[in-house]
């Protein structure tokens, strides 16, 4: 028997040695194999309090039951063995800065090191030491669909075969716009970019070119890409890694950006009233998903609106996250609360670097060459990434799609959260359709101060006990979670069960 092969199969079992007889095995056949001088009897329909778990690795240890004696087995459990994961590692921190491309990939806030991925397919990774995974990071946002989607791939073939890149017009860039006006209810008119944190920037530029005006207000905890006007209490791998701002920017680049609490209209007011008409905008995440999950109050979304409203100023959502994620329209569809720009990434692009800043035609006709506003790049609008965002928008159009993912989702979710208040911790959380999170605190939490009083060390235990069964969890306190339509309901109970395991041990 192939135990490498399996992923959280629920085993009843016993020592060679023992003299326990008449185990029970359920309704399913035997499978018998002699392993580390163990025989494992296989029961799919065991539940696991009364039977084992074989992960990727190996064994845990658990009582079996007898129908007459009680009896403890005594098996081995292999730790993760991640020794090819670890000699890269090392070999990558003396190539780039902490060994990664982007901070939060460290594992810096849950300890230990990294694992290197060799390969993703649906729900599933494969670290390079041939671990399997169950993904619940998907990219960061954008693989929705699943990972590597046969459909997507095809798409992105065909149009390997015409080049990978034009530096001149596509039509393929007029395909993707027209589905992202129709779905997103703010866009009539956007500008494709490589990235969210290179859409966010052009985007500041246009409010504050559109506007005459120079002042912003961001939210406390929200992150808005690495540009140097954002780096003012941001979320993301700041927040995890505990940085107040970024060495480097200059106080000059930061004066224009005032802050505010989240979910709190009052501390907004307040900033409008001690700079009277000097407000170029707002910028948000509609729901946080960059200091962990926060989902925002819709009276808080509407008094944004009519803030802006009354003050000449332009309402702006950062759905980079949400943006083709909680809805096909968004967070704005799914809240009913319009905003004037939006920007998006992740999802639009399927998997390959994209991002995108768009809104009223009147705005955005103020871009270059419609207008003085300057912002280029020498990929955007890449065939590639656009045949891949045509595909994923394509198969999340279809009926159920988000009824799939926000019911998943909840289970998953749910499941957790009781794991943990039956092991007796302080865990809060929640969802709303493919998104979510959970902080180790007792919560609520409204905004990033309260997610800042989580229990970060406990996290990381839970986090390392997670990924030594096989589930792989954003490896920061303050960064969301991504369900895909590829998770599979069985995926979904055994990351429960694990989570029940690990929480016992905490």
């Amino acid at each position: 028997m192939d135990v490498s092969a399996m992923h959280y199969k629920p085993f009843g079992i016993r020592n060679k040695a023992s003299r326990c007889s008449n185990i029970l095995i359920g309704s399913m056949a035997l499978n018998v194999g002699l392993i580390f001088g163990v025989v494992a009897f296989y029961s799919p329909e065991m539940s696991l309090g009364s039977a084992g778990v074989v992960s990727a690795r190996g064994f845990t240890t658990v009582p079996a039951r007898t129908s007459k004696t009680a009896c403890r087995a005594t098996v081995l459990e292999p730790p993760l063995v991640t020794d090819k994961s670890k000699e890269i590692f090392a070999e990558a921190k003396n190539l780039m800065p902490g060994g990664v491309s982007s901070p939060v990939r460290a594992f810096k806030s849950v300890g230990g090191e990294p694992v290197v991925f060799d390969r993703v397919k649906g729900a599933y990774a494969w670290d390079v030491d041939g671990n399997k995974y169950v993904d619940y990071v998907g990219t960061w946002g954008p693989a929705i669909i699943g990972h590597a989607d046969d459909t997507v791939l095809g798409k992105i073939k065909e149009t390997m075969e015409k080049g990978t890149s034009f530096g001149a017009p596509g039509v393929l860039e007029n395909v993707l716009a027209k589905m992202v006006i129709d779905a997103v209810p703010s866009v009539e008119m956007v500008r494709f970019t490589n990235s969210g944190t290179e859409a966010c920037m052009g985007m500041i530029r246009l409010i504050r070119a559109y506007t005459q005006r120079e002042k912003v207000i961001k939210f406390e905890g929200c992150y808005h890409g690495h540009a140097d006007s954002f780096l003012v209490q941001a979320g993301s791998g700041v927040a995890t890694l505990g940085l107040p701002d970024s060495p480097g920017v200059p106080k000059a680049a930061t004066q224009g950006t005032l802050c505010a609490q989240y979910n709190d209209i009052e501390s907004v007011k307040k900033i409008f009233e001690d700079n009277k008409d000097e407000i170029a905008g707002i910028i948000l995440e509609p729901v946080v998903g960059n200091s962990g999950f926060i989902p925002p109050t819709k009276e808080f979304l509407q008094g944004l609106r009519q803030l802006c409203d009354e003050n000449g100023a332009v309402l702006v959502f950062d759905e980079v996250m949400t943006g083709f994620r909680i809805a096909y329209g968004g967070a704005q569809e799914h809240f009913g609360v319009t905003p004037d720009v939006t920007t998006m990434g992740k999802v639009i692009g399927g998997g390959l670097p994209v991002g995108a800043y768009g809104g009223k035609k009147e705005i955005m006709e103020m871009v270059a060459p419609a207008g003085p506003m300057y912002q280029a790049g020498t990929l955007s609008g890449n065939p590639l990434a656009m045949a891949a965002g045509i595909a994923t928008l394509e198969r999340l159009k279809q009926p159920g799609t988000y009824e799939q993912l926000d019911k998943n989702t909840g289970k998953l979710i749910n499941g957790i959260l009781d794991a943990a208040r039956e092991a007796g911790h302080d865990v809060c959380g929640g969802h709303i359709s493919g998104m979510f999170g959970f902080f180790f605190a007792k919560g609520p939490v409204n905004c990033f101060a309260d997610a800042s009083k989580s229990d970060t060390e406990k996290f990381a235990k839970w986090h390392r006990g997670m990924l030594e069964r096989g589930v792989y969890l954003a490896p920061s306190q303050y960064e969301a979670g991504f369900m895909s339509l590829a998770h599979t309901e069985e995926d979904i109970n055994n990351t429960i069960e694990a989570a029940k395991e690990v929480f016992k041990t905490l």
